[in-house]
């Protein structure tokens, strides 16, 4: 398969699972399937709880921002993308974390916002870094495995202080540079593992084992160990991209995360193409604060291309 058709499955999948799990979010385990109970009968991007039917979430809305920032500047600019979080931040988006909100609104330089939340409350360990990797872990990948997880551990710093937040987006971001380079992302589970800092390394290796299942899960996966542990989990136990994406909202919960998570994950693995075309047709990205913006799907995967080569 072409790097090409990964990148776009990345970015892509991402906001499918985003858009597909957004009505879902804080529901229970099973409503998914229950109200679509036969695969690939359609109606599944049915919108609800405020969100339209195909709209992607802060998450890709997020991931977009750090996607364009890196284009735009060329480099990993941190100011740059911070001030992009914040214009958006403040902007009255739809949905947006509450600890990112505090980060990005709590008037703190960029390298000192989350660092500051941090030390205040000392709980910091959101999904919300790794539910924006998509399109960095996409820009990243062709510099190596120590070039993409610096840039993850850092862009994740920009919201989140507690180093549990980095250490999630960095192990993504190298599992999507593992299946662009053709291997199993399963298989080098182990390798990756041993480069996640000592202080963190023993709930991803629990939540990352052959062996764990979600319903294992100490914590609300709302927290980045176990929602990176539930996306892992549904490409493992699942052969395609649909399934994977609808095991991922059936688990309940912070669905939203959960299946972009999943989505980017199965997207690189199996491809742009083996994304249904009932989940992209009405996929649009709202950007608040970007002068009433609404990416499409040609856009994304314009986007994905550019970060791709």
């Amino acid at each position: 398969m072409e790097r090409i058709q990964r990148a776009a499955g990345v970015v892509v999948g991402s906001a499918v699972g985003d858009a597909l799990g957004g009505p879902f979010e804080f529901g229970p385990q099973g409503v998914f399937s229950a109200r679509f109970p036969v695969a690939g009968a359609g109606g599944e991007m049915c919108g609800g709880g405020g969100w339209e039917p195909g709209e992607a979430t802060d998450d890709t809305q997020m991931a977009v921002l750090v996607g364009e920032s890196l284009l735009e500047r060329g480099r990993l600019d941190l100011p740059d993308i911070f001030g992009r979080f914040q214009r958006w931040a403040a902007s009255d988006p739809k949905d947006i974390g509450l600890q990112t909100e505090d980060v990005l609104t709590n008037g703190m330089p960029w390298d000192l916002a989350a660092a500051t939340h941090f030390q205040a409350g000392r709980r910091a360990a959101g999904n919300g870094s790794l539910m924006r990797a998509s399109t960095g872990a996409v820009y990243f990948a062709a510099g190596g495995r120590e070039v993409t997880m610096d840039a993850a551990r850092r862009i994740a710093a920009l919201t989140h202080g507690d180093r549990a937040a980095w250490e999630g987006t960095a192990v993504f971001h190298e599992l999507i540079r593992v299946i662009f380079e053709g291997a199993d992302p399963l298989a080098a589970l182990p390798d990756i593992l041993a480069l996640v800092h000592p202080g963190h390394r023993d709930r991803y290796t629990t939540v990352l084992a052959p062996d764990w299942h979600p319903d294992q899960a100490t914590e609300f996966n709302g927290a980045v160990w176990p929602c990176l542990g539930s996306a892992v989990w549904a490409l493992r136990t699942t052969t395609g991209f649909e399934d994977a994406v609808r095991a991922a909202v059936d688990l309940g919960g912070d669905t939203d995360t959960v299946a972009a998570v999943t989505g980017g994950l199965a997207g690189a693995y199996y491809g742009v193409d083996a994304i249904p075309g009932r989940w992209t047709r009405t996929l649009h990205v709202p950007l608040p604060g970007f002068g009433g913006r609404v990416l499409r799907l040609s856009d994304l995967l314009g986007l994905a291309r550019r970060l791709g080569e």
